[in-house]
This record gives structure tokens, C-alpha cells and sequence, in this order.
């Protein structure tokens, strides 16, 4: 078979991810279609109730359900239902002096599938990415990271080395068997530096999207006597990341599909004064005692005003969130809150 970075990017490659058995990998992707499907007819229902019933009744409906998810999220524990840390490699100890070496925990298994017939989310598919672009660049694959944060301006990102004295370094959390709160246990990441390896700030994740959200809106302003720098990717390196790939899917959010390393969400409406979709990009990421999510709304350009300085990019909302505590969902937060700031800037 040949397996591409492309591929690798998006979560087709068939490479497993931490659990080792196709049974319950297809039990799990069974049971979360099935889920899916629920969801799908509650909304269908709740589309007839609008029709019938008018809009009024129907809000009452939707405050109603937000407001019992709300309370159901308040009396549980995140990090108790997650089977995906019950996974033994998740909790590695082994310290890898290269990612070339770190290959060797999987390189001889199976592929799940064809390359490109499915999706599986694969932490062990970056890995191999990150030595290809060890090979590629001649350099070690951490080095060359750093080398890019550091011309991002993000200086607080660093490898979560733990013999290292890092300042400012948080204290990670999860929930015992018996619903308890404990320190998270001891864990070496130098097998996947590029899947969870990193450890970050608010501020240089909040630098690293408007980096992202300039290189992408960048192409559409005239650079009037050179003010307006490049972007550090060109504009169509990043609209080539953030257009959906086909046969993907998207765990935590059911109005995406995965696109190259990040979840998107296309611009859509079906029907007039109904549900409106806008075009976003987001990533959660889930460790060992940590949660986090980046989630970038890029404005809504005037193709007729984008020419006019100094109305310069990036523009649009950018919401960013660190929880040192296991399984703990943010994306639907997050989206909450860059909303209320895109409303905000609107009503201005």
C-alpha cells in the first residue's frame, strides 16, 4: 500500500490509533453512528415543532434542553466515561531519544484499513509524520518545532520534557475509579511529540491562531506602499488545510469533517430565517491529566471593503482554552463564546 502525508494529515491512513483491536475500534465507530443518528432525528423534531408550533414555542423548547445539558455537565465528573484513557500506552514511561525510534511501538501492526477507505483518528499517524519531517528537513523533529515556535513569537510553548525545570509549569489532575480527585500519574509523551508532546500557554495558542487567521485573509487585502507583511503560510497553504476532506468525521462536532489536522465547519443555509452554519476551524486535544481546545471564526469579508486600509487582517474571533483536568469537553464552549464576541462586534 502507499501512504501519503496527506493521508497521515487527515486521519486516513489506517494506522491504529492506542486501542490494538479492529473489534471494538468498529463497536466504538458503530455505537458513535448509531449516536449520531439519535442526534440527528432529535433535530429533524425539533424542526417539525418550529413548523408547527411556531418559533416562540420552540425556543422555549431549545432554552429548556441547553439548560438541562447544563445541569446534567454540573453533577458529573469529566474524565470518569472515557474509555480512550483506559489504554495502556496512553500512561508510557519509556523515554525515545528520536521519533524515528518511537516508531517501532507500531510500525508491525496492521493498518485497520486501506489508505483513504476510512477515518480513524490516529495520534501514531503523527507520529510518523513528524519523521517524515524529521527525513525531510534533516533536522530532529523537536528542534525544528522549536525553531517555528519561536519565529511565531511562541515563546511559552516548549517540549513537556519531564526532567526539565519548565516555569510556570501546571499541575495535572484526573478522577479516580472512586470519583475522586488525584494528580495525574506519571507519563513520558517522547513517543508522540507530535500528537500531544507540547506543553503551551493561553497567550501563544491565542498567537498561534492569529498567525494562522492573517496568513489565511492575508491574499485578500492590497498591500498598499508595503505596509501589509506576508503571512507566515500563504493564504492557499491555509485554505488548502481548512477545506473538508472527504469520507472524515468529526467526534466533537457533529456539523464538521476533518480537513488537514484541524475539524472544520463549512459555511451553510438551507432555508431562509432558519439554522445558519459559519465557517470555522477548531482542535481539541486531550492528554494525560489536561484538556484544550483553539477554535479560529474568521470575520465575514466584504469582498468590496477588504481592499481598504487599514482595515488589515486578522479579523474575526479567536478562543483559545487550558484545562489541567482529564476529559473535559471545551469545544461546544468555546464556540459559545465566539459567538457572543462575533455578535458583539457586529452589533457595533
Amino acid at each position: 500500500v502507499t501512504i501519503t502525508t496527506r493521508l497521515l494529515v487527515s486521519h486516513l491512513s489506517g494506522i491504529r490509533h492506542y486501542e490494538k483491536d479492529i473489534t471494538k475500534v468498529k463497536e466504538e465507530k458503530e455505537k458513535a453512528n448509531r449516536a449520531l443518528k439519535l442526534a440527528k432525528s432529535h433535530q429533524d423534531k425539533e424542526q417539525k415543532a418550529k413548523e408547527g408550533k411556531g418559533l416562540e414555542n420552540t425556543d422555549c423548547v431549545k432554552q429548556k434542553k441547553e439548560h438541562d445539558g447544563e445541569a446534567k455537565s454540573r453533577h458529573s465528573k469529566p474524565g470518569r466515561n472515557d474509555k480512550e484513557f483506559e489504554q495502556e500506552e496512553y500512561y508510557l514511561k519509556e523515554k525515545f531519544e528520536s521519533v524515528i525510534e518511537s516508531l517501532k511501538i507500531f510500525k508491525n501492526d496492521p493498518l485497520f484499513f486501506k489508505p483513504g477507505d476510512q477515518f480513524l483518528y490516529s495520534t501514531y499517524g503523527f507520529t510518523l509524520l513528524s519523521a517524515v519531517v524529521e527525513r525531510a528537513s534533516g533536522q530532529k523533529f523537536t528542534d525544528y518545532m522549536l525553531k517555528m515556535f519561536r519565529d511565531l513569537d511562541m515563546l511559552s510553548t516548549v517540549l513537556d520534557d519531564n526532567e526539565a525545570m519548565i516555569y510556570n509549569r501546571a499541575r495535572c489532575y484526573i478522577y479516580n475509579k472512586k470519583g475522586r480527585l488525584v494528580n495525574a500519574p506519571y507519563v513520558d509523551n517522547s513517543y508522540k511529540w507530535a500528537g500531544g508532546g507540547f506543553l503551551s500557554s493561553v497567550g501563544d495558542l491565542l498567537k498561534f491562531g492569529n498567525a494562522l487567521l492573517y496568513s489565511y485573509q492575508a491574499g485578500q487585502f492590497k498591500n498598499k506602499n508595503s505596509k501589509l507583511l506576508p503571512g507566515y503560510l500563504k493564504p492557499s497553504t491555509v485554505a488548502m488545510m481548512w477545506t473538508p476532506v472527504p469520507k472524515t468525521e468529526v467526534s466533537w462536532d457533529r456539523d464538521g469533517k476533518y480537513a488537514m489536522a484541524w475539524a472544520v465547519v463549512e459555511k451553510n443555509q438551507q432555508y431562509g430565517c432558519c439554522r445558519q452554519q459559519r465557517h470555522y476551524a477548531s482542535h481539541t486535544g486531550g492528554a494525560v491529566g489536561a484538556s484544550s481546545v483553539l477554535l479560529i471564526l474568521p470575520e465575514e469579508l466584504d469582498p468590496e471593503g477588504v481592499g481598504t486600509w487599514p482595515v488589515a487582517p486578522p479579523r474575526g474571533v479567536i478562543v483559545t482554552i487550558i484545562c489541567n483536568m482529564q476529559s473535559v469537553s471545551l469545544n461546544s464552549t468555546a464556540l459559545k463564546i465566539a459567538r457572543e464576541f462575533d455578535k458583539e462586534k457586529r452589533a457595533q
